[in-house]
């Protein structure tokens, strides 16, 4: 057992693959040895990488693999044998092939009979014979949509390959790749480090290229860079914003990261800092300093791949690169308040929304309209909920959106609040409805939260609700990978809304409002269609909290009065299942609305107790009627939980029932008073879910 050392040489891979390409190269030398059986403790190991290198380095890794036993059958004894014993066509081709006279060959007994087997045992081969297929095949695996080729060579890989070191022990694996041969040396910080980088052993791997100014483990390179951002940003009494993908980002592009304290000119602050750290984060790589009390301040941190010894210049080639994009922001956002939110909604009839929903102002409307309706119910000012929606679009118009799509809403928020149009709205409703305006756009994304206010949770509801009643009437209805008008996401925005917002709503009634404002009617797709839809992106919401598919189906398949009742509902049910009676309970409910199924009709409208003959019945009725009685007042308050814990009281008694009692007995009036009575005992344990779905 020696450990392995593999570094593939390249020039700079593409940052936002690199993690990728970096896993599925280690992952798929990993699995080739394993194929082949060899031995190997990857404890601590993991992918190593840098913008110019992949590299695999496994503490311990054998010198061979295990003898190599292998067993081939044969033809059967009346195939192979003639009536003489003596061996036939069949036969001698099998010896033949395994390499063995026929004598040599053992024989086995199965279902069918006895036949002839070889069996043969040899040496296991060397782990370096075998590191080339091992290598070939990990590379092979790799996601590469457009490989590169270089030269005049006939493969290609992601980027050109230029040195090649593989090590098992301090030995030298002689394999090949891309057109390079294996070899001891390596390369360092291309800029730093100007001597070749010999490994004698690969556990001096890690340590060697530190010392050439690399660091290969992505862990340690990814903390030195928030450690270097951190003490930047506290140089100039701020606070480093650095957002997870941007520091991946960056950790793809530098092998020795340093930072450098870098400023801009404070007049620039002026613009919306969403802008700003825009083009700081997503054109530059920089990050931003906060100031204590969390707006934007005049600072930013780079990252060098270098420690200059001018870093002076560093700072002014990093200062001197941002200053055009802040001038252009600038710009826009001076000429975006000379013509106001209010103005720039002029131009939108002309900008199509979806050839058959009609404009983006078209949708405004429609929008407007569904805001101005749930805002009544909300208790929500329905005629501020529609002015705001009427504007949310207009931003689309401007020149800070067209520059940077994804601050639409946010640029929205800015300019409601310098608008002299808007003078008419008083200073409360005026910030309400700017900040209504960003929030319209909550969740944007996975994980994002919902809008925090009531006007901006109104507008958020009404935008998706349109969104997806005029995607399913256009045919836009998301099909496998494929969702132009994020259907999906939508629904689950509103659905989120909805329930984390606390917002007592029926979701179909909501649909139904919604589609009948589209332009244009799908003869195929009814407001139930997208209802179902929501409750279809509910589940992933549910099964991320532990709630299993049983439990949902129990109440999407129960009568609930909105979102955040369904949710209640489903805690309940999360609670009830831990109860030692819930499963036979569930069992029970499975089994009387499958008799109720069979004998759809044939029961009393009302249950009669003089008709009871046996004590189980009477039982059962009484107990059922005490829990009426107790679960009522639990129902009307929503006490779920409490009435499903009441109910589940009644287990001794429905299982008594079914053990002394035959439901489809002869006489009409009293089978038609049992099923009566089931009928009660169903509909009181659905009351809260449908338990039945619970049963396995």
């Amino acid at each position: 057992m020696k450990p392995l050392l593999i570094e593939l040489g390249t020039e700079e891979l593409p940052v936002k693959a690199l993690p990728g390409l970096a896993q599925a190269f280690f992952d798929g030398v990993v699995a080739g040895l394993e194929k082949r059986g060899i031995e190997l403790d990857r404890t601590g190991a993991k992918p190593l990488y840098t913008p110019r290198r992949l590299a695999v380095a496994l503490p311990k890794v054998a010198a061979q693999q295990p003898e190599q036993k292998s067993e081939v059958l044969g033809p059967y004894l009346n195939i192979a044998l003639d009536a003489n014993g003596a061996p036939t066509r069949a036969l001698d081709g099998f010896a033949q092939k395994a390499g063995v006279e026929w004598t040599q060959l053992e024989r086995v007994t199965d279902a069918k009979g006895e036949r002839f087997v070889h069996r043969a045992v040899k040496p296991g081969a060397s782990t370096a014979s075998l590191l080339g297929e091992v290598l070939a095949e990990a590379v092979a695996g790799m996601p590469i949509p457009k490989p590169m080729r270089w030269g005049a060579n006939d493969f290609g890989f992601a980027r050109p390959v230029h040195w090649l070191v593989v090590l098992h022990g301090g030995d030298i694996v002689e394999v090949e790749l891309f057109g390079v041969k294996a070899d001891r040396m390596s390369r360092g910080h291309r800029f730093m480090s100007d001597k070749p980088v010999w490994f004698t052993d690969p556990s001096d791997y890690v340590e060697s290229l530190r010392a050439a100014k690399v660091l290969v483990d992505p862990d340690e390179r990814r903390g030195r860079i928030r450690a270097e951002v951190e003490r930047a940003a506290q140089s100039v009494d701020g606070v480093a914003r650095i957002e997870p993908g941007i520091l991946e980002e960056v950790n793809g592009l530098v092998e020795w990261p340093k930072a450098v304290a870098c400023s801009f000119e404070r007049e620039f602050l002026r613009v919306p800092q969403e802008a700003l750290i825009a083009t700081m984060e997503a054109n530059q790589k920089f990050f931003p300093v906060l100031d204590s009390s969390g707006r934007l301040s005049e600072h930013f941190v780079g990252i060098a791949n270098i420690e200059s010894k001018d870093e002076a210049e560093v700072r002014k080639g990093y200062e001197r690169v941002i200053r055009p994009r802040f001038a252009d922001a600038g710009f826009f956002f001076d000429e975006d308040l000379k013509q106001g939110l209010v103005a720039m909604g002029e131009g939108l009839p002309g900008v199509t929304y979806q050839a058959k929903l009609g404009s983006i102002a078209d949708k405004a409307q429609r929008v407007a309209a569904l805001a101005e309706m749930i805002a009544s119910d909300v208790d929500v000012d329905p005629a501020l909920a529609r002015r705001a929606a009427l504007l949310s679009k207009n931003d689309l118009q401007s020149r800070m959106v067209g520059e940077f799509p994804e601050l639409q809403g946010i640029a929205g928020r800015y300019y409601a609040l310098h608008d002299a149009a808007l003078a008419d709205v008083g200073d409360a409703e005026r910030f309400d409805l700017a900040q209504s305006l960003d929030e319209v756009y909550m969740p944007r994304f996975a994980g994002d939260a919902i809008a925090p206010t009531r006007l901006g949770q109104v507008l958020a509801i009404a935008e998706r609700l349109d969104t997806l009643a005029g995607g399913f009437a256009a045919g836009l209805r998301p099909t496998g990978n494929k969702d132009p008008f994020a259907l999906r996401r939508n629904a689950l925005g509103l659905a989120r809304t909805l329930l984390e917002g606390g917002h007592d709503l029926m979701l179909h009634g909501l649909v139904e409002r919604a589609v009948a404002l589209q332009p244009v009617q799908a003869a195929d797709v009814g407001a139930y269609d997208i209802t179902h839809f929501v409750y279809d992106r509910l589940r992933g919401y549910y099964a991320d909290r532990d709630v299993t598919p049983q439990q949902f189906d129990a109440v999407l398949n129960a009568v609930h009065e909105s979102l955040p009742d369904f949710d209640a509902r489903v805690s309940a049910v999360r609670e009830f299942v831990k109860l030692p009676e819930a499963e036979a309970l569930a069992a029970a409910n499975k089994r009387i609305r499958n008799i109720l199924r069979k004998t759809e009709g044939e029961a009393s409208a009302t249950f009669d107790a003089s008709l009871c003959a046996e004590d189980a019945e009477r039982d059962l009725a009484v107990a059922l009627a005490q829990a009426e009685v107790d679960t009522d007042p639990m129902l009307d308050a929503r006490d779920y939980a409490g009435t499903l814990a009441r109910l589940a009281q009644l287990r001794p008694v429905v299982d008594t029932f079914f053990d002394k009692v035959m439901v489809n007995v002869d006489d009409v009036a009293v089978r038609r008073n049992r099923l009566a009575l089931l009928q009660r005992l169903a509909d009181r344990l659905g009351s809260v879910a449908a338990i039945e779905y619970l049963s396995i």
